[in-house]
């Protein structure tokens, strides 16, 4: 005789077992992008990369501006005291003249002067600033706590400290790099779904002037451009005219490559069947196509982020990017323009560590979303 069970199943059992149907495509995308343990450090890198551009003020340990002994040494961390002791609050030694000469020169010999150490802590009064241009406040993430400057990469020609002009100049590069990006994504990735959607002879005019775009040389149009700014021009209306110009000659490549995704896409049978039912170009267009080009743009825009702070940097290095007063990585390396600067005071370089660090960063977010979305 057949023995059925009456029971109902358990209200833990579903508990247990989740629908993996239910969920969403951004958390399918999130599951798999932190197994990626590159693409989670490119993510934690860029996160803060941005909060320490947005809060610049807060994080520098010092004004920008403030001038002190020029090309200053870094001052190195010390967990000892003046009689090798090992303390807890870490501290630095602040160069002064010693009671010793140099036998060549006769001049008193500079050195870490022990006897009057400068104790470090965390959100230590400092420098006055405004947050954000209307916030006052004197505190600062790290940094003395007597309030005199501590240069942690020393200071420039002028006697300005490397690290706060460096988290500074964060500001500016990352800035125009998210700008000229957006702007390039926005025109590239509309240009080249409509193009590649209709065809025809609407797609080859298009893809006529994208080749005409293409065919310029970039870095001496560059220069003959910025240099047509007046030196007297205000400094918003020159940042705004190197954007213009990196993102009027960066779109025609990212258009490029939706193209040819585009056309693909609008021959696969689920396309085909939209217009058959009388879909418009529009709903096509933004339902059927867009998302699945997203993967390639976006994977695409975080590989076009370094590409954008690698050539401010470089224009900026030869002075065709951004001006003073404002700061950011391409300006500070123009005092690297001499060897015997880099030889005798190579902390000048510190920027090329930002710069690196941020390609970096969103190179490895962008090969984790790849991961992370093409599967899906």
């Amino acid at each position: 005789m057949l023995a059925f069970s009456t029971s109902s199943p358990s209200l833990d059992d579903d508990k247990i077992t989740p629908k993996s149907g239910n969920e969403s495509y951004v958390a399918l995308v999130w599951r798999r992008l932190k197994r990626s343990w590159t693409g989670m450090g490119g993510l934690i890198l860029v996160i803060l990369l941005l909060l320490m551009s947005l809060f610049a003020e807060f994080v520098a340990p010092d004004d920008p501006k403030a001038t002190d002994t020029g090309f200053a040494p870094p001052q190195v961390i010390s967990f000892h005291d003046k009689d090798g002791n090992f303390v807890f609050q870490p501290r630095v030694y602040a160069l002064a003249e010693t009671d010793e000469l140099d036998p060549v020169t006769f001049q008193p010999v500079v050195g870490p002067d022990y006897n009057n150490p400068r104790l470090l802590g965390f959100f230590v009064a400092g420098a006055p600033y405004n947050l954000f241009g209307l916030i006052p406040g004197n505190r600062h993430l790290f940094g003395s706590t007597d309030g005199q400057p501590v240069h942690f990469l020393g200071t420039d020609k002028f006697g300005r400290d490397v690290l706060s002009r460096a988290i500074y100049g964060s500001r500016i590069s990352l800035m125009i790099a998210l700008t000229v990006v957006f702007l390039v994504t926005v025109v590239g990735t509309t240009v080249g779904m409509v193009s590649g959607y209709f065809g025809g002879t609407f797609d080859a005019w298009v893809q006529r002037f994208v080749e005409l775009v293409l065919a310029f040389p970039q870095l001496p149009l560059y220069l003959a451009l910025t240099s047509l700014i007046p030196v007297t021009a205000p400094t918003n209306v020159f940042l705004a005219f190197v954007i213009i110009v990196m993102s009027a000659l960066g779109w025609a490549q990212m258009s490029r490559e939706v193209r040819g995704k585009t056309l693909a896409l609008a021959r696969i049978d689920y396309v085909r069947a939209a217009m058959a039912v009388g879909a418009t170009d529009r709903r096509i267009i933004l339902q059927h196509i867009f998302p699945n080009v997203m993967s390639h743009v976006i994977v695409t825009v975080t590989l076009a982020i370094p590409s954008v702070v690698l050539l401010e940097s470089f224009l900026g290095f030869l002075g065709f990017a951004v001006k003073p007063p404002l700061i950011s990585w391409g300006l500070m390396l123009q005092d690297t323009s001499t060897y015997s600067v880099i030889g005798s005071y190579p902390w000048i370089l510190s920027p090329v560590a930002f710069v690196l660090i941020t390609v970096f960063a969103f190179n490895a977010l962008g090969d984790g979303l790849r991961d992370a979305i093409d599967p899906y």
